[in-house]
């Protein structure tokens, strides 16, 4: 029988790569030291790095039909990522964000062409078989259309074994009101630095305790604070923290988080405690950010 798979549901998107000495000055030109192009998009590069860890995985999202799809197709296919479930849509553009890596500091600058691309929306999320999935993970981005998905979800899991029910994950990454609905659902939360900051808190134990009463009741908040690390705070309300495991030199911190968000989600499904998974996810993240891309993290 195929092994039950993780699915992430969120953006996909043509990054294109430009690596330089330093950030440019205005008005001045500046010669790239290499320039390449890469799948990009959280869920998307969750998924690039659930399959270098050995997970079953597809993705869902929308494309626009064009070269930019093209590359990312052919791109998804040399990972392994399943595309079963990616929608067509006839109007808008794959996006495009054009990302500056500092070759010093491996910092990134990144500026994203958001088309009007619709999102798939919960009719078409109607269509995926739920018994192929063990794990859903959403991206926040059209969030009144994803809550009618993860109410689908629970709606299934109601109706089967405890051993066939699908868990659920949500990330909030970016500081927008109409966003912070999905904070009550999901059996996990991921919560970006710049949404605590939003919130009031200054640090990433700070934030799972304060926003605790904003997930629902049995549910596990995560947040991670970049170099200080991540904290997280699960059913019992037990607080667990982890430190970062930084590389002896930062290359590429693009996609740093979605690595973060994918180890954690592999780790918690295979059984591992909560403890294990945010140190996990820490040292992948870490190892990334040490290598150009995706290779070399495990």
């Amino acid at each position: 029988m195929e092994d039950k798979r993780i699915l992430c549901v969120g953006l996909v998107c043509l990054d294109i790569i430009s690596v330089v000495d330093a950030y440019p000055v205005e008005d001045t030109d500046t010669r790239c030291l290499s320039q390449r192009w890469q799948r990009g998009g959280n869920a998307s590069n969750s998924c690039t790095v659930l399959s270098l860890l050995g997970a079953p995985c597809a993705f869902m999202g929308s494309l626009a039909p064009g070269h930019a799809a093209d590359f990312i197709l052919a791109d998804f296919r040399r990972r392994g990522v399943d595309v079963a479930h990616v929608v067509w849509q006839s109007r808008g553009d794959t996006p495009c964000a054009c990302c500056l890596v500092n070759s010093a500091s491996g910092s990134r600058t990144v500026t994203l062409y958001d088309t009007n691309l619709p999102d798939v929306t919960a009719q078409d999320f109607e269509r995926v078989d739920l018994r192929r999935y063990k794990w859903i993970h959403w991206e926040g981005r059209n969030a009144a259309e994803q809550v009618k998905m993860i109410q689908q979800v629970e709606e299934h899991n109601r109706t089967c074994p405890a051993q066939e029910r699908v868990a659920t994950s949500v990330e909030v990454e970016k500081p927008r009101q109409e966003l912070y609905q999905l904070l009550g659902y999901g059996d996990v939360v991921f919560v970006s630095k710049d949404v605590a900051k939003d919130s009031g808190f200054q640090s990433a134990p700070a934030a799972v305790q304060g926003l605790r009463p904003r997930v629902r009741p049995g549910a596990t908040v995560i947040c991670a604070w970049a170099e200080d690390g991540a904290a997280a705070l699960g059913p019992d309300g037990t607080l667990v923290r982890s430190p970062a495991f930084p590389p002896a030199r930062v290359v590429d911190t693009l996609g740093a988080g979605d690595t973060f968000n994918a180890a954690v989600i592999l780790a918690l499904s295979r059984g591992r405690s909560l403890q294990e998974a945010l140190t996990f996810g820490c040292r992948v993240a870490g190892r990334k950010c040490g290598v150009q891309g995706y290779e070399g993290i495990v």
